[in-house]
C-alpha cells in the first residue's frame, strides 16, 4: 500500500532518497500527445532497458505528478536521452504547469508525439505495459523507432547526489572482456 512504512523500517525517505543519489544515472525527457493533442513532457531519470527480444525499455513516473492522468493513458511516447549541454531543457521539463515547449527545438515523429531536436538518443515507444511502483507507475515500452545523435561529440547529461554532471571521457576503467554480452544484466 502506497506510503505505509514497515515497522523495521530504519531510515527515513530523505535518506533513502539521498543513498539512491549515489547511484549516477542518465537524464531522459519522456514526452507524449494527450487525446486532445496536448503536448506533454517530463524530465525522467528513472529510464532502464529492459530487453532486446522484444525491444523494451521502462521508466516511472510519479503518482503525484500533475501530468500522471495523462501518462496513465499514454498509448505512445517518445523517450529523449539528453545530452549533457541540455541541463536546461531538463530543468524546464522537470518544472510542473510551466510552458515547457516554447523555444524547444523538436520535430515529430511516428504517433505524432514530439522528438526533441540535439539529443543523444531518442526512443519511439508504443506501450507495452505498466505496473504499480508504489508511488510510482512502472511503464514499459516496446521501441518501435530509434533516432541517434547526428553530432559525434555528444556526451551524456547526468545525474549524480541531486545535480547535474559530466563524464570524465577518456578515464575509462577497463570492462571484463565478455562485457559485450551484457547490455541487458550481468
Amino acid at each position: 500500500m502506497i506510503g505505509n512504512r514497515s515497522a523495521e523500517q530504519t531510515f527515513s525517505d530523505r535518506e533513502l532518497r539521498d543513498a539512491l543519489g549515489l547511484f549516477p544515472t542518465g537524464v531522459t525527457v519522456v514526452t507524449t500527445v494527450t487525446a486532445t493533442g496536448e503536448w506533454v513532457g517530463a524530465t525522467v531519470s528513472s529510464f532502464n532497458s529492459v530487453s532486446l527480444q522484444p525491444p523494451l525499455i521502462l521508466f516511472s513516473m510519479a503518482r503525484g505528478s500533475s501530468a500522471f492522468a495523462v501518462w496513465l493513458a499514454a498509448r505512445h511516447f517518445v523517450v529523449n536521452v539528453l545530452a549533457q549541454d541540455q541541463g536546461k531543457l531538463s530543468t524546464a521539463f522537470a518544472r510542473a504547469l510551466t510552458d515547457k515547449w516554447g523555444g524547444v527545438p523538436y520535430r515529430v515523429g511516428s504517433h505524432g508525439m514530439p522528438v526533441l531536436a540535439d539529443s543523444l538518443t531518442c526512443l519511439e515507444c508504443d506501450r507495452y505495459a505498466q505496473y504499480d511502483g508504489g508511488d510510482h507507475l512502472i511503464i514499459v515500452g516496446r521501441v518501435v523507432t530509434l533516432h541517434a545523435g547526428k553530432r559525434s561529440d555528444m556526451e551524456p547529461l547526468v545525474f549524480f547526489r541531486s545535480k547535474y554532471e559530466r563524464l570524465a571521457i577518456g578515464r575509462s576503467i577497463e570492462a571484463p572482456i565478455d562485457a559485450v554480452g551484457f547490455q541487458c544484466g550481468w
